[in-house]
């Protein structure tokens, strides 16, 4: 039923060839070409790549984050400057992306980052927190989204009963990861729809936005900074929650062996893409408060839906916020786990694909349970500083291992060059805020950290030890 897949990453819908065993060969490595090899073709311009990072930033984040983000600050003027610095810092560390992609060309992204810095331990620790934390955690937050806000229309006199949430949540997960078990096709289809969709729903919000200011609603700007003031302790988890919006920047590294002119138009592509999602993102919060105060958006649990009907005493423009949140990862991004088991760091059977659905359907059965525990056992919220302090401790040191790479490694080449403060000032942050939010939210953070640890063990165990059972070799597929 399955086949060992011939290359570690999918992009574009479309399995590649590569090596069989082993890692995969850099571009300027000088290997000589092999029969059968297929080698990738520079089909992303500048302006698909512009695309591509704005299509995969844009999503759910935006109507999750704003409340997250305003009660961690307390203020209207301090949440708008939040945003904008988050804004920057993805900027700062798409770029440390830009530098990693373009010298070391190789598919798996951090994973493959922290290997090559680092070695064979932490990156072992970063993709099994991957598989234990981020990715299904990651699923159950955009998931427990669409279900809010496919329910908020009708629950709008009451509170919704989160039992109900979760099981359409549920239900939700689950079309979804039998839709990307499916077919390819089908789901890189759907997501250009939904791509588009998405779209649309944040203009609705800016256009309307724009013309209440014009007309002078600005109450609700008026002592913008006045409010409860911003704790140190409530920073992480405002940056949690902008970050989160935000994130999706790294995902051009997945296709940096498809650039054209990569050493330029990676570089542009970046900083175009992320100054367009900025000022998007601050106007539509700047949207929001035209019609809503920052009390009303604190008590909202869907704020989109009450700015929408707000604007248009209409529930038809929150389909489009539904359609929104439902849109799941693409199979891109099942790369880490392709690269991970070739590496021999997780089991073999998760770099296999269905052998007629050409679909990666042993990862989508492994995470499908794991992302339900996650769903019934954690809310939208806690789940997202849950999953945000292992993604960013691990963003981090993947910028931090640049650093290192520029005095361990001076001679690799380097198409694109970052000046050095910019990987230094985006480590710090990340690495910074990842610590203070330990005491910001000791349980969920407490709880993402010791499964991170747990990784360290689960290394010596699995990777380390020589001396197995036959059964375990078996299970491990080895």
């Amino acid at each position: 039923m399955f086949r060992k897949a011939a290359v570690t990453t999918v992009s574009n819908g479309n399995y590649l060839q590569g090596q069989a065993n082993g890692r995969l060969p850099s571009m300027d490595s000088g290997e000589p070409a092999r029969e059968g090899k297929v080698v990738l073709k520079k089909k992303v311009t500048l302006l698909r790549g512009i695309s591509i990072i704005i299509g995969t930033i844009i999503g759910a984040g935006i109507f999750i984050s704003p409340k997250g983000i305003l009660k961690n600050t307390g203020s209207v003027g301090m949440s708008l400057t939040v945003w904008t610095v988050c804004g920057i810092l993805s900027l700062f560390g798409a770029l440390c992306y830009a530098e990693l992609g373009t010298c070391i060309k190789k598919s798996g992204g951090h994973y493959t980052y922290i290997l090559e810095a680092f070695g064979p331990l932490p990156a072992f620790v970063r993709v099994w927190v991957e598989l234990l934390v981020i990715r299904p955690a990651a699923t159950a937050v955009i998931s427990l989204a669409f279900g809010r806000y496919i329910l908020e229309p009708f629950f709008m006199q009451c509170e919704i009963p989160e039992l109900a949430i979760k099981l359409i949540t549920a239900v939700g997960i689950t079309l979804v990861m039998v839709l990307n078990s499916t077919s390819v096709s089908w789901s890189a289809r759907i997501q250009i729809f939904l791509t588009f969709c998405k779209l649309v729903a944040i203009l609705i919000i800016i256009v309307p936005g724009v013309i209440q200011l014009i007309k002078g609603e600005t109450q609700h700007f008026k002592n913008a900074f006045a409010g409860n003031d911003a704790s140190v302790m409530g920073l992480p988890l405002a940056f949690y929650s902008g970050m989160y919006a935000y994130s999706g920047w790294f995902y051009l590294n997945f296709v940096t062996e498809e650039v054209e002119n990569p050493e330029k138009n990676i570089p542009l592509a970046i900083c175009i893409s992320m100054i367009i999602v900025t000022v998007g993102y601050v106007l539509t919060n700047v949207a929001y408060f035209t019609t809503i105060s920052a009390g009303e958006l604190l008590l909202s649990k869907a704020v989109a839906v009450v700015s929408y009907r707000r604007k248009t005493q209409s529930y038809i423009p929150a389909a489009v916020v539904c359609v929104d949140v439902f849109l799941f990862p693409g199979e891109k991004k099942w790369g880490m786990f392709f690269v991970a088991s070739r590496e021999g760091h997780l089991p073999e059977i998760l770099s296999m694909i269905h052998v007629r659905k050409h679909t990666p359907l042993p990862a989508v059965i492994v995470l499908h349970p794991l992302t339900m525990i996650m769903l019934f056992n954690g809310d939208l919220y806690s789940l997202l500083n849950f999953l945000s302090f292992a993604r960013w401790l691990f963003i981090g040191l993947v910028v931090a291992g640049l650093i290192y790479l520029r005095y361990k490694r001076p001679d690799m080449p380097r198409p694109f060059k970052v000046p050095l403060f910019i990987p230094a000032l985006f480590s710090f942050t990340c690495l910074f805020m990842v610590a203070l939010s330990l005491y910001s939210d000791p349980v969920n953070t407490g709880i993402g950290f010791a499964i991170t640890l747990t990784g360290v063990p689960a290394y010596y165990l699995f990777i380390v030890w020589d001396k197995k059972p036959k059964w375990f070799r078996k299970l491990l597929g080895k």
